[in-house]
């Protein structure tokens, strides 16, 4: 996503989440298992079982055998015909097929023979549909175009007794397998762009896409940045100039700080993962000291001050909030989370200006319903610790796909082995998703920010896919509207028109301290009723401490499954979106903080309760015309320079008439200023004071 200031803090759209392949290439790591590595391909012939050979030869099919770590398929180039998968567990055997003397089928002794109980149909005729899991013993047979037998069937071999072990044994032998592949491919040194390129870094690790790891070189020259993948797939080599990047993020992958993501060019990014917090570390390092590489800077340290002033929207500070919390589009256990604003889903009209169209921001989806919340509290007191309210969590891979599969079916099919859901528990209607929400034993999902993107193609099924059918014998298509909405782009606009409006802008500080704040965790999450199970917090387990395989991989799984509470980014209540001080003046007190991680982020002269709505409106509207110069920070010129404070401005304030700035920082001075004057009229030191000057009042 890239705001309307430039500044890039996620993916454009959910739109990358799309392959974009050409008309005859159906192959994708998405038909593999989570966690799978393609290796591999061979050109061969694929003669059909179950024929004479006469006939077997006469309808044969050319196409590529791909070689993975727990199967092996076979893309034909014939796009009507499916894609066969043999995964090895089914298999029953692997080797030389011996045929006739003068067969037709084996001229020179190449053929392939697997012998299996299943064989999966994927992508016939080029369409996405379910997987046909066609269960029958048959022999498959594959002459190889122009390789030898015997070195493929050595390691294909290799792979399927791995399958035949225990899963310690299993994932033992398969990463040995990968390393030492791994270790015979080197950089490419002809990718490079000039003589005078130098490499800085060379490193191994995975480039991460939704649901996919794909392990290749990672390469930094003076020049550019190279993922050469071992597979070369989907690409041979993937580089980009260093004088293209906008912004190098380290993020968090699977509860461990190290992945990286590059934002570059018009709308591109690149999330990779390396195997250490240290070796993430000294690519990031030597990313951001490189000559070429010239960042943008995007003057994250005032996103606060600019957010509560109205110079970026509440979408824009959601997104960046999301992505300063490690949130990205490109990992669907850390997809960027937003919340239900609206919960009118029945009227004819939305009524923006009733306080009852908008849901409660003070409280988590699941304490939303008192009802629920009962049944859920007293659980809680029964159980031993780690104890949690919530079994399930507000964002997570299976809620991502189940708003966007009618756009990205193929990850669907993917995390579910091959399969849609039920027809009746998928994305139907926003109203019953809403009100099962409130009512679901363990449905406290929240939304996703294409609900605030026009056009909202989510919405509709324009790919005609199969999705099934319901109970009540209709079949699922379109996403049915509320009432108020004349189609998705109609309802998209008027949910952000409600995420824009007065009373989200009054109350968003409320819901940014439970998912972002300090309500995430500790006594001020148990008393804001949002406690989650353990594993999706940060710091709650070292996966690198744990020596237990078997241990390891339950926790990876259920970190997959359960989603991720996003990182902790203040540890202090979130300012208020334009702020107006309790004596009806038109200034405000403006807090700023230079890193959103820090501590120093309070709000003062606030009462603890939120305003009502009424009193929000009329804030707003007291407030917009003073505020309006703020609303235009970006625009501004500078009249003088001062140099103020040696370390961050917390709060600026006007005096009355206007003619005097006053301002406190982090260094416990208090700097007094003349508008008229352009110079400093007057300088206090609190330095006994332990801690640092946070805010001005009148």
């Amino acid at each position: 996503y890239r705001h309307s200031t430039g500044m890039a803090f996620g993916s454009q759209t959910s739109s990358l989440l799309l392959d974009k392949q050409d008309g005859t290439k159906r192959f994708s790591l998405l038909l593999l298992e989570p966690g799978e590595i393609y290796f591999e391909d061979f050109s061969v012939i694929f003669y059909p079982s179950g024929l004479s050979e006469t006939a077997a030869f006469k309808r044969k099919q050319r196409g590529r055998l791909k070689l993975c770590s727990k199967s092996v398929l076979f893309d034909p180039e014939n796009v009507s015909q499916p894609i066969l998968k043999f995964s090895f567990r089914d298999v029953k055997s692997l080797g030389q097929w011996t045929g006739a003397l003068l067969s037709k089928l084996d001229t020179k002794g190449s053929v392939l023979s697997i012998r299996t109980n299943q064989v999966t149909e994927m992508k016939e005729g080029n369409m996405i549909s379910p997987y046909k899991f066609q269960k029958m013993h048959r022999e498959c047979l594959f002459s190889l175009t122009y390789v030898g037998l015997d070195d493929v069937l050595a390691r294909m071999q290799q792979l399927y007794k791995a399958s035949t072990l225990g899963f310690v044994d299993q994932r033992a032998m398969i990463t040995s397998i990968v390393r030492a592949r791994q270790a015979m491919v080197s950089f490419n040194a002809g990718w490079l762009e000039s003589l005078y390129e130098k490499i800085v870094v060379e490193a191994t690790g995975d480039r991460v896409t939704p649901l996919v790891q794909n392990p290749g070189r990672i390469v930094l020259t003076n020049a550019f940045l190279y993922f050469q993948p071992f597979n070369k797939e989907p690409e041979v080599v993937l580089k980009v100039k260093l004088s293209s990047m906008e912004q190098i993020v380290k993020r968090r992958y699977l509860l461990r700080q190290v992945g990286i993501e590059i934002f570059y060019g018009e709308s591109s990014n690149l999330l990779l993962v390396l195997a250490t917090t240290l070796e993430r570390d000294h690519l990031y390092d030597e990313l951001v000291s490189q000559p070429e590489a010239r960042l943008q800077d995007t003057g994250q340290e005032h996103m606060t001050l600019k957010w509560q002033n109205g110079v970026i929207s509440n979408y824009d500070y959601l997104m960046y909030l999301n992505s300063m919390a490690d949130r990205s589009f490109n990992d669907l256990t850390q997809y960027p989370v937003f919340p239900w604003t609206v919960c009118d889903f029945e009227s004819r009209e939305l009524d923006l200006q009733d306080p009852r169209t908008f849901r409660d921001l003070t409280k988590p989806i699941g304490a939303l319903n008192l009802e629920r919340l009962e049944r859920l509290k007293t659980r809680y007191s029964e159980m031993p610790e780690p104890k949690f309210l919530y079994g399930s969590h507000y964002s997570t891979p299976g809620y991502v796909l189940f708003y966007l599969v009618r756009v990205v079916p193929e990850y669907l099919l993917c995390l579910h082995n091959g399969r849609f859901d039920h027809p009746d528990r998928m994305f139907n209607s926003v109203a019953d998703t809403w009100e099962n929400c409130l009512t679901g034993a363990a449905d406290v999902k929240e939304l996703i920010p294409e609900f605030y993107q026009p056009p909202g193609d989510f919405l509709l099924n324009k790919l005609n896919l199969s999705l099934g059918m319901k109970q009540d014998r209709s079949k699922v298509h379109h996403v049915a509207l509320p009432p108020w909405a004349k189609g998705p782009e109609d309802m998209t606009r008027k949910l952000r028109e409600a995420l824009e409006g007065p009373y989200v802008s009054q109350n968003l500080h409320h819901w940014i301290d439970l998912i972002f704040g300090y309500k995430q965790r500790g006594p001020a999450a148990i008393k804001a009723l949002n406690v989650f199970y353990h594993l999706t917090y940060e710091g709650s387990v070292d996966l690198d401490s744990i020596r237990d395989p078997n241990e390891r991989a339950s926790l990876e799984d259920q970190i997959l499954e359960f989603g991720q509470t996003p990182r902790q980014l203040f540890t202090q209540p979130h300012p208020q979106r334009k702020t107006v001080s309790t004596s009806g003046a038109t200034t405000t007190g403006l807090s700023l903080t230079s890193d959103l991680s820090v501590e120093s982020v309070e709000m003062q002269g606030l009462s603890p309760d939120p305003p009502s709505t009424n009193e929000a409106v009329a804030a707003v509207a007291e407030a917009s015309e003073g505020l309006s110069s703020w609303r235009q920070l970006a625009n501004l010129k500078m009249s003088c320079n001062q140099r103020a404070h040696k370390e961050s401005v917390t709060t600026v304030a006007f005096s009355h008439d206007n003619q005097t700035v006053f301002s406190v920082a982090q260094d416990t001075t208090l700097k007094m200023f003349s508008v008229n004057g352009l110079q400093q009229l007057r300088s206090v030191s609190f330095s006994s004071l332990v801690r640092p000057l946070l805010s001005i009042e009148r």
